[in-house]
């Protein structure tokens, strides 16, 4: 019982000493705010107008194609009584249909949207690791970190990437 207790003070003696070893040699030490980066880089900014440019017109159809099936479903209420049950009954049945198609083309606009800003993203975030990593080689850090929970001032670098991407050639 003693020998082991001795041992974990042996070791907590070493690991102290190691720790406190590597403090004195004074790491330089860098955070980046990856969130910060994806909005305020002018890549960025840049990705995103494409996309809202390239998916405005999609949208602008989805939603006009969803005004008149309300349109239609609101003229189906109104003419409901005075229409024969057939009629009726084959009006609901094309709404439904309609509704059905609107949801579908909703589903794969979300779905295309969602995949493009997943690329888009992956694009920007493999150029911001570049700028990081020369970062990281022509100024000698140690270590750069991202998504911390508390960074100082003194170690974020977000603004010198941020300057770097935009300044960098445009990839696309």
């Amino acid at each position: 019982m003693i020998t082991k207790l001795l041992k974990s003070l042996v070791l907590a003696s070493i690991a102290l000493a190691a720790s406190t070893a590597v403090m004195a040699q004074e790491l330089k030490i860098g955070y980046v705010n990856s969130e910060r980066v994806l909005r305020e880089a002018t890549p960025a900014k840049a990705a995103l107008a494409r996309m809202e440019s390239d998916f405005m017109k999609r949208q602008k159809d989805l939603a006009d194609q969803g005004a008149k099936l309300k349109a239609a479903a609101d003229k189906l209420d109104k003419d409901a009584p005075t229409l024969p049950e057939a009629e009726r009954t084959r009006r609901q049945r094309e709404l439904v249909e309609q509704d059905r198609d609107l949801q579908r083309k909703q589903r794969e606009f979300q779905e295309d949207l969602n995949q493009r800003r997943n690329e888009e993203t992956a694009s920007l975030v493999e150029r911001a690791n570049k700028v990081i990593k020369q970062i990281f080689d022509s100024e000698k850090y140690d270590v750069i970190l991202q998504d911390v929970v508390f960074a100082s001032a003194k170690v974020d670098i977000t603004e010198k990437v941020i300057k770097a991407l935009n300044a960098a050639p445009a990839a696309r």
